[in-house]
């Protein structure tokens, strides 16, 4: 027995190492692709960075004779536009990156302006540094899958072609083929082992040099901020409210009532047998029917069409049980967060039951699309207008949503119409 429990010991012990070894490769997996990912997306930046850095070159040699001086203030622009740019793409893929007051356009302002020469810093090091992070970390992945598979296609490359990715080397027997995959596999050891720190320092000027400095006033920030709790906490205890009325009014009362109806039956089984089936057969569809009550209940927590179908799919139902002929433009082609996407889906729930309610539409369109890490909704019919953004339950729920995430909401409803309501959501992570 003794040696059974040890033998049993070593096998938990085996199956935990296993389990630990399989953890830790799927965790530098995600790492990885995570580090690549925000490398390429920080190319994105770091191209416009060089250009710009060329343009500021041009500007400065050409002020001389006066010429550049007029570029100064589109040269700034552009300079403050892609600054903004790169504290979105750090937003989203970490911490935010709280922008400072806007800066000026002007040259005098400018030269003295400390957010302005922190852009300038960050410019010159984008530019640079961030640029060749970004160029690896796209071609890594591709020498990676290049090398490793150079044996699956060797053959039918030509005799003096150059086998490794690095332009050194041919290629003449298997030996030598697998030579080049074990150089592939060594890529992919680079990219796991140094990816995310390649990330981070690409990364880190944007993060020290664009956020807010310490002369820089956060106090509206800082309500706004408070605002957005607030309005968070605010449409939590509401969504609260409505399933504890939907629950008390409806399937708690339908529950009720099948356990009195059980409960007649069960008296009456043995004197009235037809009336204790007709009782049973009512306190089944009193069953039934708080069985879908529940089941709406819980679809309107969080709808499960957005699991299953994302929520291009989540959109085009509701535009199909919608009253109003319904057209819907999607592109969104990544996932947002699931309660960004759960209050775009009732968002134009509540839209497009206003319409169908309240506004005489033949027709109506829905858009929605991603841009920059920001997810904006359109929706637009052709009905009478008039519609108040100040009045009624439905507005105010559709803002008290897009509040609890820091969105922004207008609607534009002339009498006459066309009623066009704009929702712009920060995607999240």
């Amino acid at each position: 027995m003794a040696v059974s429990r040890d033998t049993t010991a070593g096998d938990r012990s085996a199956e935990f190492e296993d389990s630990g070894l399989r953890e830790t490769v799927v965790r530098s997996l995600r790492a990885a692709r995570a580090a690549i990912g925000e490398l390429a997306s920080g190319l994105g930046t770091a191209l416009p960075a060089l250009l710009l850095l060329l343009w500021l070159a041009v500007t400065a040699v050409t002020s001389v004779v006066g010429v550049g001086l007029l570029m100064v203030p589109a040269l700034l622009r552009a300079l403050h536009r892609l600054a903004g740019r790169e504290r979105a793409r750090l937003g989203r893929r970490g911490p935010e990156v709280v922008a400072p007051e806007t800066p000026p356009t002007r040259l005098r302002p400018a030269l003295v302006d400390p957010t302005t020469r922190r852009e300038l810093r960050w410019l010159v090091r984008h530019a640079s540094l961030g640029l060749v992070l970004g160029v690896l970390g796209v071609l890594l992945p591709l020498v990676a899958v290049r090398d490793t598979l150079f044996p699956l296609y060797w053959t039918f490359m030509p005799g003096n072609a150059t086998a490794t990715s690095v332009g050194y080397g041919n290629a003449h027997s298997w030996p030598d083929a697998l030579a080049v995959a074990m150089l592939g596999l060594g890529w992919v050891f680079i990219i796991l082992g140094l990816g995310p720190g390649m990330a981070r320092l690409q990364a880190r000027p944007g993060r020290e040099l664009l956020a807010a400095g310490p002369e820089t006033d956060l106090s509206l920030r800082i309500v706004e901020l408070t605002a957005t709790r607030a309005a968070a906490l605010d449409a939590h205890a509401t969504e609260l409210r409505r399933i504890e009325r939907s629950l008390h009014d409806g399937t708690q009362n339908r529950i009720v009532s099948v356990t009195v109806l059980l409960g007649a039956a069960r008296r009456m089984v043995a004197r009235d047998p037809a009336g204790a089936d007709e009782l049973l057969e009512r306190a089944q569809s009193a069953a039934e029917q708080a069985l879908a009550e529940l089941r709406t209940v819980s679809r309107s927590i969080l709808p499960p069409v957005l699991a299953d179908r994302g929520l291009a799919g989540a959109l085009s139902g509701l535009a199909a049980n919608c009253a109003v002929p319904c057209r819907v433009d999607v592109d969104v082609p990544a996932r947002c967060a699931a309660s960004v996407e759960a209050t775009a889906y009732f968002v134009v729930a509540e839209a497009l039951t206003n319409i169908a309610k309240h506004s005489g539409a033949t027709h109506a369109t829905v858009t929605a699309y991603s841009r920059g890490g920001r997810l904006v909704l359109c929706v637009e019919d052709d009905g009478r207008g008039g519609a108040d953004e100040d009045g009624g339950s439905g507005l105010t729920g559709i803002r008290g949503r897009i509040a609890a995430h820091d969105g922004t909401l207008s609607l534009a409803s002339p009498p006459g119409g066309p009623t066009t309501l704009k929702v712009d959501l920060p995607c999240g992570a």
